[in-house]
């Protein structure tokens, strides 16, 4: 039986062990730039077997909140690299999280103050970050099936600047009703045509775009996160029939030869199980799925042991944890008390509640 200190073979990566930092926006990013202070974050969570940076988008009209990172100019590229460049000289692997966030977004953040897109032209109940604080989300206006194939391509440019980059790998965001999950829910994908209907359909952008950036990087340097049972906040229905939803992806990518699915398994950031959602069978998507099978969404270290012990999963990605304690693995292989997360600093700002958590055996920096 696996332990979570284990090494691990996934894809082309080979991990010194099985905890993964999960994917974290902390809008620190100015402009959409990477920051030395950035660097110095996640070069402090090094010892993860796997490093999946925050959400970072892939174009200029991809963006929803306010500074968050890019990974499609040069600029980008060149700040990305000192944030790669310090994880593998600690001795880390690091994948970048590539996203689009579709109608989750304000004119406000887009080029020329255009309206979002998405699979719809109907509105989210949600707000989001701008210069002006919370505000409620613009409304989208429905994506042409003739624009598709840019937004695609979008997608495979965005992992070579990743490559150029430095990065390890890339993980497809297809979850937390972002872009590619409003194509993937019957419950916003309103459309019709190849991409919209049938869940065949509904799940065709997402197999482009898997096919897009597996061609760019080989498929065993790309992943792929899904969320079936999220809601982001009560925003988005469930698509109607969330397991054969999943099953069918599933279904569609075990032959590519990804590297892994990163499944967060309820609602993010909340329940593990909703009340009033159906239940999923997640081992029956498990085990669908030939590569590494990830798994996220409130797991301490007893339940990440036993994940791993049942065959349940392969990897364990924590989130909050490894904002506070940049030393998790250590303190999860000794089974030590973790440092209590400052809420205030998540969403921007600079080193403090970012980089001063302390280690072990350390004091909190003033």
């Amino acid at each position: 039986m696996p332990t979570l200190f284990d090494p691990v073979k996934v894809g082309a990566l080979r991990l010194a062990n099985r905890i993964v930092m999960a994917p974290l926006t902390r809008n620190r990013a100015p402009g959409g730039v990477p920051t030395a202070l950035m660097a110095d974050y996640y070069r402090q969570r090094a010892t993860a077997g796997l490093i999946i940076t925050e959400a970072s988008q892939i174009s200029g009209m991809a963006q929803g909140y306010l500074d968050t990172p890019g990974i499609y100019t040069q600029a980008h590229i060149d700040a990305w690299r000192q944030v790669t460049d310090g994880v593998h000289s600690a001795g880390g692997q690091i994948v970048i999280q590539l996203w689009h966030v579709g109608r989750i977004s304000h004119r406000s953040l887009l080029p020329g103050g255009a309206e979002p897109v998405s699979s719809t032209a109907r509105a989210a109940n949600t707000k989001t970050f701008t210069r002006d604080g919370f505000v409620p989300v613009s409304t989208p206006r429905a994506l042409r099936d003739e624009e598709i194939p840019a937004l695609v391509a979008d997608y495979a440019h965005a992992a070579r600047c990743a490559a150029k980059a430095g990065f390890d790998g890339v993980e497809v965001h297809a979850a937390n009703t972002y872009l590619i999950e409003q194509f993937l829910r019957d419950s916003i994908n309103d459309r019709h045509g190849p991409y919209g209907g049938t869940i065949e359909n509904r799940a065709r952008l997402l197999i482009e775009v898997l096919q897009a950036v597996g061609s760019e990087l080989g498929f065993e340097r790309v992943g792929v996160r899904l969320s079936p049972l999220t809601t982001f906040g009560g925003s988005a229905p469930l698509d109607s029939k969330p397991q054969a939803l999943m099953e069918h992806v599933i279904g569609k990518i075990a032959p590519m030869g990804l590297a892994y699915v990163h499944m967060i398994e309820g609602e993010t950031g909340g329940a593990r199980e909703p009340d009033g959602a159906p239940a999923m069978d997640w081992d029956v998507l498990r085990s669908a799925f030939p590569g590494a099978w990830m798994v996220n969404n409130g797991i301490d270290g007893e339940h990440a042991r036993a994940a791993l012990a049942s065959g349940h999963a392969d990897l364990v990605a924590f989130g909050r944890s490894f904002i506070s304690n940049p030393d998790l693995v250590r303190r999860l292989r000794e089974h030590a008390s973790l440092n209590t997360l400052r809420a205030d600093f998540l969403y921007g700002g600079g080193a403090e509640g970012y980089t001063d958590y302390p280690m072990l055996d350390e004091s909190i920096v003033a």
